[in-house]
């Protein structure tokens, strides 16, 4: 391929890429609940690289939003899955785990919602709580437009990084009780997710095998897939523990472990064998219907 037809295939790359997505949605119009302090939101790009670019960090965030990338027309399965960055709970790593990840679901066919929740931690709070409320939120959104958006209410995901993982997680385990007031009628519309893509999750264990309390993993949990790497030493047991809690309550549970890796590598060549991640992924995604 000729320079200048590279030039032109990414600009018109970018340009369709940038037209699929919706200006993002204001989750609590009224106020995200338990808020009262109002947060300036915070980007920048000096904290390091990964595969040798910079992430994008968002902080403060006081006003969850989800966007809505389209997935071609020509390629959409009806599935969607909604995206949650990591970041600690503290900051979002808004494009190695957020928007990046959304333009390699849409390749796929799959409809990507990227979800910007509350962060850092709220004192006196459950690290989780507030994200816990925007991603519910998120869910009921989505499946109570999906005939907007030509989706299949039945084949809506998660997905997550990191702590963004721990928040999937957390919301596959926690859907019978809603964990804020109804804003409006897409609350009517069920929070379970149908089936959830964990990438070194964080957060998930206790000690001798145990698993984080706010997993109250059942039966009902929705099918799993979990990435890790026996090298990310902080967080390897978090995927070990929840991978035996799904198999003992006999939810669908696939793990690919690998050697090295490390945290936090997101889509990006880092120069490892987990790198391939993404098209084991695919496979799973066809297994269990998302994709075909």
């Amino acid at each position: 391929m000729k320079k200048w037809q590279c030039v032109l295939f990414v600009t018109v790359y970018m340009a369709s890429t940038v037209a699929a997505q919706d200006s993002p949605v204001l989750l609590f119009p009224n106020g995200a609940p338990g808020e009262t302090t109002e947060l300036i939101e915070k980007a920048d790009s000096d904290g390091g690289k990964t595969g040798g670019e910079s992430v994008l960090r968002l902080s403060n965030v006081g006003e969850p939003t989800i966007t809505i990338y389209h997935a071609p027309e020509e390629l959409a399965t009806g599935s969607a899955i909604i995206v949650c960055p990591g970041g600690g709970y503290n900051i979002l790593a808004y494009d190695l785990e957020g928007s990046e990840v959304c333009d390699w679901l849409n390749d796929l066919g799959i409809t990507a919602v990227l979800l910007k929740y509350r962060v850092p931690r709220r004192e006196g709070r459950e690290k989780h709580e507030a994200p816990l409320q925007d991603l519910q939120r998120a869910i009921s959104y989505v499946r109570a437009h999906a005939g907007t958006f030509n989706l299949d209410p039945q084949r809506i995901g998660v997905m997550g990084f990191s702590a963004g993982a721990h928040l999937s997680a957390t919301a596959c385990n926690n859907f019978q009780q809603r964990t804020y007031p109804a804003v409006d009628a897409a609350d009517k519309a069920g929070c379970r997710p149908d089936f959830c893509l964990l990438v070194y999750p964080a957060y998930l264990d206790k000690e001798l095998f145990l698993i984080a309390p706010e997993l109250k993993v059942s039966a009902q949990t929705p099918p799993t897939m979990l990435i890790q790497t026996e090298d990310d030493k902080s967080y390897v047991n978090s995927s070990l523990f929840y991978y035996y809690a799904l198999k003992e309550a006999g939810v669908p549970v696939w793990m690919h472990l690998y050697n090295k890796g490390g945290h936090g590598y997101g889509l990006r060549d880092t120069g490892e064998r987990v790198n391939e991640w993404p098209d084991r992924a695919e496979d799973w995604f066809r297994e269990i219907g998302v994709i075909y």
